[in-house]
């Protein structure tokens, strides 16, 4: 049996590929960035509990990253995703297209994830990957101050995706967060 964030994880893979067009795996990456930043900023909380790292080219997921590499997909992604490499249209390499396998399972989020979920979906459904570049760079951004900060490869911290917009959620209300959660983890011998 899989974990919570990790379902949470694959059926919103599921979601955007069956919900955006040109969803290939670097959409898919970036799309999984904007659903935890901005829910982590309202809530305190990821949907996925992923760490993302600053690359070059924008916020990834490493775990992800290689885990959507065909001939390393673990048994879950093999259950609900069929990954193939696909050609590019002009003819100028290649991408990974994302099949579902499995229907998408709503009952595991929460309202305000599944609103999340059909905001991204509908805000980037007709963009293609290097469309939504500009949007993940944007300055004062987390990819942004990581990279300022700290440098390329560097862990972003899900806490530079707070700020003083009224959405969202104040500092001290996050340490608190972050306290109840450690407790609770400690309390049922969860990592």
């Amino acid at each position: 049996m899989i974990g919570r964030e990790r379902e949470k994880l694959l059926n919103a893979i599921l979601y955007f590929v069956k919900n955006t067009d040109y969803c290939h795996k670097l959409k898919v990456l970036k799309l999984l960035y904007f659903l935890d930043f901005i829910h982590f900023k309202q809530t305190g909380r990821s949907v996925t509990g992923l760490d993302y790292e600053a690359w070059r080219k924008g916020p990834v997921p490493p775990s992800i990253f290689r885990e959507l590499e065909p001939d390393k997909n673990p048994n879950d992604f093999k259950e609900y995703f069929f990954i193939e490499y696909e050609e590019f249209s002009n003819g100028m390499g290649k991408c990974l297209k994302i099949l579902p396998r499995k229907k998408f399972n709503k009952k595991i989020f929460t309202k305000r994830e599944l609103e999340l979920l059909e905001q991204i979906a509908f805000i980037f459904k007709e963009a293609k990957s290097d469309d939504m570049s500009e949007s993940t760079h944007l300055k004062n951004m987390p990819w942004d101050k990581t990279i300022k900060s700290k440098g390329e490869s560097e862990l972003i911290d899900y806490s530079l995706a707070l700020d003083d917009q009224k959405d969202s959620l104040d500092f001290d209300i996050l340490n608190d967060r972050i306290k109840i959660d450690k407790e609770f983890k400690e309390l049922f011998g969860e990592k």
